[in-house]
């Protein structure tokens, strides 16, 4: 079973590899056009960080796959540090996605205090059930020759609430959303506001599939599946967060009709067009 899991987290980790570079490819003059034409900005610092992380994580990943290691230890450091940049990487997704509520809600401070103290409340329990779960993690080595790699031999059943905090965080945001989209629809029926209201229902939508897989992953499937499951969760979001910023970007420089959300101007990052 174990050369087994390892041989299926290679094939997924190059599948991983794979979209994310087609990825790149197919989007690269969006891309160059939107890092050499927008303003620099915190946002633009953040998506920068959100697009490229996961070249740095795919590397780490394909290296333990494909380059042989007789030392668990070795190989057990260069997953958690793998596992510390996917967590750095699901965080810099969401940030995207707590600035386009505080700018659906014009603003509202108060409802940033209460978002941003959810989210900090949950990451601060996951990252503390994350670090004691390393600390009874095992790795261990394939005995086979021709497969290569490392994988949990034994790991904490706690893993799934962090993803379980992701499910009710998603759920929290994917509500503010609606119920700003249902005040608003008539008022401000701007080609950009719905291509907003539309990215945030989709990103809350697959981040919540994918945390509940991510739920019954830990507690149902053997140890050495799960770090291949959270990081497909961790890449997929993080491509969808980058591409739905380029594409309200482009929308924002073509307007169809009022582009305008909230009259503020696109240089102030808490506006609403300070999103893209």
């Amino acid at each position: 079973m174990m050369p087994r899991s390892l041989q299926f987290t290679t094939y997924i980790y190059m599948s991983m590899a794979t979209f994310w570079t087609y990825d790149y490819a197919c989007s690269l003059h969006e891309e160059w056009s939107f890092l050499l034409r927008s303003h620099w900005t915190k946002v633009k610092g953040l998506y920068i960080v959100t697009r490229y992380l996961p070249f740095i994580m795919l590397a780490m990943n394909l290296c333990m796959s494909f380059t042989p290691n007789e030392n668990p230890g070795k190989c057990g450091a260069l997953d958690r540090i793998s596992s510390g940049f996917g967590m750095l990487l699901a965080v810099c997704s969401e940030c995207f996605f707590i600035l386009r509520t505080y700018a659906l809600w014009n603003k509202n401070r108060i409802l940033l205090i209460a978002v941003l103290s959810t989210c900090f409340t949950f990451l601060v329990v996951s990252l503390s059930i994350a670090v004691d779960a390393t600390v009874a993690v095992t790795y261990a080595t394939s005995a086979i020759p021709g497969i290569m790699g490392c994988y949990w031999s034994s790991t904490s059943y706690w893993l799934f609430i962090p993803f379980l905090f992701f499910c009710i965080f998603e759920l929290e945001l994917m509500i503010l959303t609606l119920i700003r989209a249902i005040q608003n629809w008539r008022t401000n029926p701007s080609h950009l506001y719905v291509i907003l209201v539309n990215h945030n229902i989709s990103y809350y939508a697959c981040g919540f599939l994918f945390s509940v897989t991510n739920v019954f992953t830990s507690l149902l499937l053997k140890y050495s599946y799960h770090t291949m499951f959270y990081n497909f969760q961790f890449m997929i979001l993080a491509i969808l967060a980058t591409r739905m910023h380029l594409h309200l970007w482009q929308t924002d420089r073509h307007p169809h009709g009022s582009s305008t959300l909230a009259s503020i101007p696109m240089s102030e990052m808490p506006s609403v067009n300070s999103t893209v």
